[in-house]
């Protein structure tokens, strides 16, 4: 990863302020679909009511994460065709708060910002709502509210966590499926939770957005799935939109350089 300004800003930038880094680990495999995650998100935050309409496809009434979900409960129907044993893979996603951000490297304004336990916030007083942060983000998450114009996505519960409380998704998961924490303990605990899986035979239990050495630098809200990424809607290999945008930005530079000693030297060459 290269020109990196924004991320690297956090914890050096706050000094003795800054907090270990903290973050969501979502374990699938206990999932029941209740969206209680979702309900509790929405009264905390106030995030406006959405997915009223069912659309026939699925049990899955909010369909996507977006500016008025913040957590969305995914639901996928497998099998049950052929004699094929049905099951169902839930799984409540949420804005992964990336190391490296690529929300966080476009926006104009200042509106995000990275916070002192290192998630990614949107300041609504700050956003123009000029749509850069959307197609930023490398899963979709960040999302312009209709009506409003403006970026919301989820803050990690910032106001909470300055009263030491957890977020609300996370404190109303009825089975531990959310589990919040400093980042690198709850990593720890996943391989652990893999570990036992495979050893009771869950042999497509994996990680996702767990490696600091992925396209985003590793998520700082990241999931056990029984399945590939693309089941649950999840890109496979994310990677920052703006990862090379320094390398690029130079390679501009030198090749306007060269395009105007040239013109310069025609321009020499006709004048002798």
């Amino acid at each position: 990863m290269t020109d990196r300004p924004a991320t690297e800003a956090w914890p050096q930038s706050y000094g003795d302020e800054a907090q270990e880094r903290i973050g969501f680990f979502t374990d699938t495999s206990v999932c029941i679909g209740c969206k209680a995650c979702e309900v509790a998100c929405k009264e905390w935050n106030l995030v406006p009511e959405d997915g009223l309409v069912f659309s026939g496809d699925s049990y899955d009434n909010t369909g996507s994460l977006g500016a008025d979900s913040w957590r969305h409960v995914a639901f996928v129907e497998q099998g049950g065709d052929d004699g094929d044993p049905l099951r169902w893979l839930m799984s409540s996603d949420v804005c992964k708060h990336c190391t490296h951000a690529g929300c966080l490297d476009v926006c104009p304004t200042g509106a995000l910002f990275r916070t002192e336990f290192g998630t990614v916030v949107v300041q609504q007083d700050i956003c123009n709502g000029c749509g850069y942060c959307v197609s930023g983000c490398p899963y979709g998450v960040i999302e312009r509210r209709e009506g409003d114009g403006r970026a919301w996505k989820c803050t990690l519960c910032y106001d909470r966590l300055h009263d030491g409380l957890e977020p609300a998704c996370a404190k109303a998961c009825p089975t531990d499926s959310i589990q919040f924490g400093v980042l690198d303990e709850l990593r720890e605990r996943a391989a652990l939770r893999v570990e036992e899986l495979h050893s009771r035979g869950v042999t497509e239990a994996r990680l996702y957005g767990h490696d600091p050495n992925d396209g985003v630098g590793g998520d700082g809200a990241f999931f056990l799935l029984l399945d590939e990424p693309e089941v649950y809607g999840l890109p496979p290999d994310p990677v920052v939109p703006t990862r090379d945008a320094g390398a690029m930005w130079r390679f501009a530079g030198t090749a306007a350089s060269a395009f105007v000693g040239i013109a310069v030297s025609a321009f020499m060459g006709r004048r002798r």
